[in-house]
């Protein structure tokens, strides 16, 4: 990577380096794609493992409970008509 990558993605990231900086994040940079690039010699036969933790399901069963009445769900609010809550019009 050369000094006009660096400043290309600093632009990218709205960013303002010194001359030093680039410098600096330049030869970083080389280094992470040096790794990289070792990273991709790697000869891998396996698939990937998508979920490396075996999962369950962990929802509980549907039950059918008694809710709250229309009527004391309506009973704090004057903001009301038939079955449902009257808003401001938008």
């Amino acid at each position: 990577m050369g000094e006009i990558d660096v400043k290309e993605i600093a632009k990218l990231a709205r960013l303002e380096l010194e001359d030093k900086e680039i410098e600096k994040f330049s030869k970083d940079l080389e280094e992470v794609k040096e790794i990289f690039d070792e990273i991709d010699k790697i000869n891998i036969s396996e698939e990937p493992c998508f979920q490396p933790v075996e999962t369950k399901n962990v929802m509980r069963k549907d039950e059918v409970k008694d809710s709250t009445s229309i009527e004391e769900l309506f009973s704090n609010t004057e903001q009301k008509e038939d079955k449902v809550f009257k808003g401001p019009k938008v």
